[in-house]
């Protein structure tokens, strides 16, 4: 799979980490992660917004893993997030999570389906 992230002069750039679109060809496999919660497979729920964000990663990836693809095959995410407050620490734990890969990025300040969930994140693969 060929993959090119995508960011045209006439629109506004992104502000890092992320392309504004990106296209993928020769992909035969595409894998659409449901929302990606903050639980550990006993049940708990982490209490700081970091640890929260850092489990729901490991879960996203543990879906990809299941489907034979990682993180790096990730083209487009989806964050919800709780609370407007804690888009930079969102941002902070996507970027140590991501590194450099730069896929397509929404995140939305909404409610979630549990009050104790600080965040929800869903993403697509393709390899």
């Amino acid at each position: 799979m060929n993959r090119r992230s995508i960011n045209s002069p006439d629109a506004p750039g992104a502000s890092g980490g992320y392309a504004q679109a990106v296209e993928t060809t020769g992909a035969q496999r595409v894998v659409y992660v449901s929302g990606q919660i903050p639980v550990s497979r006993d049940g708990k729920v982490p209490e700081t917004f970091r640890e929260q964000a850092e489990l729901a990663w490991r879960n996203v990836e543990a879906q990809l893993h299941a489907a034979d693809m990682g993180l790096e095959n990730i083209i487009k995410h989806t964050t919800f997030l709780s609370d407007r407050r804690y888009r930079q620490i969102n941002s902070e734990v996507r970027r140590e999570v991501l590194g450099n890969l730069e896929a397509a990025l929404t995140v939305i300040i909404t409610g979630i389906y549990d009050e104790a969930w600080l965040l929800e994140i869903e993403v697509i693969a393709a390899s």
